[in-house]
């Protein structure tokens, strides 16, 4: 059918084309349709709403859809049903357990970007990863395929270094150190980072606090190759953007499957030139991997990755039992990282991680003999040489370099939990806390989050505090309380642990 353009001043959260209720009848098309819409070279796929907001011989166009279409008011088109992909038997293929050849990951993927797949067909594909897997070959596949639909970064500075977490840990403002350290040696580090898919904060997260961190490629190009480094979220450019739209699936279901995880981080270093790469895969319980084998096994399959990639990784299995720092959710984290680097001090998890990290990357980039790296490192972050390569990332990012870690705003509204017992910190559960950060509103609320007063060893007296949450609205710190009283955040515990009996 031929329509005109109308654009709606809204957000759905997907692509959304509105078809009058009597327009859809006629055309046999139902709400959640696939559609093509044709107008000149453009062609956009979109999802039926059945709606009279629009009037017959118009179609309505959500903000969504012009964020990477451009369509003009009244502009003339023509809407056709589009019918089921072929990439959806390859999806139920994968439900089945089956493995999928490259040209059907090519696919799939070609189908999610072009936006030929539905919510609910990427998510079910996410899922039946979750469930079923990938081999080495499907990850390779995934990961080039992933790459090869989006831009690709060329930066002149060479040699050109990464450094990524699989996440898992509270508080893991780690690379916000690491990267104005290695920068600050001399070697190109442009990091991108994705926004929090299960956690309180990712890393683009809490950068948002002090600087921009949404740039075109040609602005990233210019920015790391004036100061050698950036720090910006990848789902601002068009860099592997099936994993953005998969991240949403993700998100909702509150899963990771290992081989997305894999193609998901090599495919943003691929596509930004990445030569070397380090994998930070922090290793606890409450993390999502819980014992060194099954880090090793992991680590393995990132160096091997990477061998097809044409890439260098190293891995370093880091401690995860327990938060990094004191601080959980974006700004209370920003305050902390940044205070660290300042004054070259911090919560000792943080400065021994961040310059474990550094240390790898400095040896691996050349810049350091071997064993020497950490120490390097440490004397960078100690003479102030991190701080003032981060105060010219925070402006090329169009931040305040003068900004002052305690001005930061965090949220307002509090509640702190104190030892109901006298005794010794046995345990943190890292998930709880996450939960806590999350219902008080991280990430998307600024200021919410969690300070934490003890760590696992320490000695407390009945009434001490153990942890305050913060929010920015009453409604969210409630939620926050109720989640933290019904877990167990912080055990305590006497050094009897148990008292058995003769039975």
């Amino acid at each position: 059918m031929k329509a005109k353009v109308r654009i709606l001043d809204m957000y759905s959260g997907r692509y959304s084309v509105f078809i009058n209720e009597k327009e859809a009848k006629k055309a046999k098309l139902h709400p959640d349709d696939l559609v093509k819409i044709e107008a000149g070279k453009k062609t956009v796929y979109g999802s039926v709403v059945v709606s009279n907001l629009v009037k017959e011989g118009e179609i309505g166009i959500s903000r969504d859809i012009l964020q990477l279409h451009s369509f003009s008011e009244g502009e003339a088109v023509m809407v056709t049903p589009s019918g089921t992909p072929e990439s959806v038997r390859y999806i139920k293929k994968k439900m089945h357990g089956e493995k999928l050849r490259k040209v059907e990951i090519e696919a799939i993927i070609k189908d999610i970007v072009d936006r030929k797949l539905r919510d609910i067909e990427i998510s079910s594909f996410v899922t039946s990863l979750e469930i079923n897997g990938l081999d080495m070959d499907e990850i390779a596949a995934l990961t080039i395929a992933m790459a090869e639909t989006g831009d690709m970064l060329d930066i002149d500075r060479k040699p050109i270094m990464d450094v990524h977490s699989i996440g898992g840990v509270p508080g893991n403002k780690t690379n916000i150190l690491v990267v104005p350290i290695v920068a600050a040696a001399g070697l190109t580090i442009p990091k991108t980072s994705s926004r929090a898919i299960t956690s309180a904060a990712g890393t683009a997260d809490v950068v948002e606090v002090f600087a921009e961190v949404s740039f075109s490629l040609d602005e990233i190009k210019r920015i790391v190759e004036k100061i050698g480094a950036c720090m910006v979220w990848g789902g601002a450019l068009n860099l592997a953007p099936a994993d953005d739209i998969t991240i949403k699936a993700e998100r909702a279901l509150s899963i990771d499957p290992t081989g997305l995880m894999l193609a998901s981080i090599m495919s943003k270093k691929y596509a930004m030139g990445s030569q070397y790469v380090l994998i930070d895969i922090p290793t606890g319980k409450g993390v999502k991997v819980e014992t060194v084998d099954q880090a090793r096994a992991l680590s393995r399959d990132f160096i091997e990755l990477g061998r097809r990639l044409g890439q260098y990784v190293e891995v370093a299995i880091t401690y995860g039992g327990q938060p990094i720092g004191h601080t959980v959710g974006p700004a209370l984290e920003a305050r902390e990282a940044l205070s660290a680097l300042m004054t070259g001090r911090g919560p000792g998890s943080l400065i021994e991680k961040a310059t474990g990290l550094a240390g790898i990357l400095l040896e691996m980039g050349g810049v350091a003999p071997a064993g020497m790296g950490k120490k390097m490192a440490r004397e960078i972050l100690e003479s102030g040489k991190a701080w003032d390569k981060m105060k010219e990332i925070i402006e090329e990012q169009g931040g305040n370099p003068d900004i002052k870690p305690e001005e930061i705003p965090v949220g307002d509204k509090t509640y702190t939990f104190t030892a109901p017992t006298s005794g010794y910190i046995t345990g943190i559960d890292n998930r709880a806390i996450t939960g806590i950060a999350r219902a008080a509103g991280a990430p998307e609320d600024k200021g919410a989050g969690i300070e934490l007063y003890v760590k696992v060893g320490e000695k407390v007296k009945e009434g001490d505090p153990l942890f305050t949450i913060r929010a920015e609205s009453e409604a969210r710190l409630d939620q926050a309380i109720v989640f933290a009283r019904r877990t167990e955040p912080i055990r305590i515990e006497g050094m009897v642990l148990q008292r058995i009996g003769n039975i």
